[in-house]
């Protein structure tokens, strides 16, 4: 399943820290690990909230 916003709830945040605990990586491949990530964070958006949605419909009808 691919994901579609940043935002994750603390249940699912809290199982991925508990099953990534006690792994251990050389400093070069903590390195690639982290550039890796920052390419795919960057593509994927923020969860809209409902004070942005309905800012931007307000924005959309004024034009």
């Amino acid at each position: 399943m691919k994901r579609q916003y940043r935002n994750l709830c603390d249940d699912t945040k809290k199982r991925i820290s508990q099953s990534l605990r006690g792994r251990t990586f050389s400093d070069s491949h903590k390195q690639a690990i982290s550039d890796a990530m920052r390419q795919y964070w960057a593509k994927i958006p923020y969860r809209p909230t409902e004070n942005n949605e309905s800012n931007n419909q307000k924005n959309e009808t004024s034009m």
